[in-house]
């Protein structure tokens, strides 16, 4: 652990689940299911976990819940127990005073990064956006995150994530606008400010194989999406693990583009991209539901579920992209991993 270069390993491309929470019918956390999660990702050759992140569930920080800390930790102690290191990021949100409280959590628990949500800072400027980012890369390495709005982030111009690639101690940025234009805001601020050595993932599920196999060039300089860290990936996540693998470096063929729509399609059912996103978490639950990992769809906020007609369409993904699941791999170690 001691001799573990995260950052060289971010910049080989990871697959990395941004990791759920696994709860009981009365809402609390389930230990058990929350380390077989993990446990199913690690053994899936996952190079990565993202916990307390969107899809961990922003309200696990409410001090009503208090759930922050321990899945965190309950993380830590399974990738603690991995045959091989894995990156470790933790989800960092709030205004300045609690983001680097939870960037000071995470050092102390030995993540590597934290992943720097700006969800809350709404109605700040972009010299006090840059000022709080600069605070918390103080205490922990960075990620950026591009959130989309209508989960919780907001529109960040050109001029932002030029000024934010000059944070020294940025590592990555994970892109998840859902939008070509700010996607490619991200990428040409990364090339024109130098910084080869931010390292750029996808976060946009609505594209995942399009950002792995398409060149970016700007300024007479190429650079590539080398890995993803992305929610949909907490589900089918050894076909992820394989997905990667065969978009690494590899020529946009109409087989992968293909492929690539497959996938898209598949996120529009998890993600309820129909209902502007309503679903993206309950979706997910039910996945790991119908493969034994989850007991039940349960959010922190019991009004959070599956919209109409998402499960049907969850149903019609199953049936037209079998070879996309991992159905039977899970049912072969989830006794293992419930232990």
């Amino acid at each position: 652990m001691n001799n573990f270069d995260f950052r060289s390993e971010l910049k080989h491309g990871l697959a990395i689940p941004a990791h759920p929470l696994a709860l009981n019918a009365q809402r609390k956390l389930d230990e058990r299911r929350q380390r077989a999660l993990a446990r199913y990702y690690i053994a899936a050759g996952v190079g990565g976990l993202a916990v307390g992140v969107h899809t961990t569930q922003f309200a696990i920080r409410d001090p009503q819940i208090g759930l922050f800390k321990p899945v965190l930790e309950l993380a830590k102690e399974e990738m603690d127990r991995a045959a091989t290191p894995l990156v470790r990021i933790g989800g960092i949100c709030g205004a300045t005073p609690q983001a680097a409280a939870e960037a000071s959590l995470l050092r102390d628990l030995g993540y590597h990064a934290g992943l720097l949500s700006l969800g809350a800072l709404r109605t700040a400027t972009e010299d006090e956006l840059i000022a709080h980012c600069r605070a918390v890369a103080e205490v922990l390495p960075i990620v950026g995150f591009y959130l989309q709005p209508s989960v919780g982030g907001r529109v960040l111009p050109f001029s932002f994530w030029r000024r934010f690639a000059e944070i020294e101690n940025v590592v990555a940025i994970k892109m998840a606008p859902f939008n070509r234009y700010q996607t490619l805001d991200v990428v040409r601020a990364v090339i024109e400010a130098g910084r080869d050595d931010i390292t750029l993932y996808t976060g946009n599920d609505d594209s995942i194989v399009t950002d792995l196999l398409t060149p970016f060039r700007f300024a007479g300089k190429e650079r590539r999406i080398v890995g993803g860290l992305l929610g949909h990936w907490s589900v089918w996540t050894q076909r992820a693990v394989q997905l990667l693998e065969q978009c690494r470096n590899a020529e946009a063929t109409s087989d992968l583009l293909r492929l690539g729509i497959e996938v898209t399609d598949s996120n529009a059912a998890f993600f309820d991209a129909a209902n502007a996103y309503h679903g993206c978490i309950a979706g997910l639950h039910e996945v790991l539901r119908r493969q034994g990992l989850l007991e039940g769809l349960w959010c922190l906020d019991e009004h959070e579920s599956l919209s109409r007609g998402q499960m049907a369409e969850i149903d019609r993904v199953y049936r037209a992209y079998p070879h996309l699941n991992d159905d039977a791999f899970v049912a072969a170690h989830r006794d293992e991993w419930l232990r």
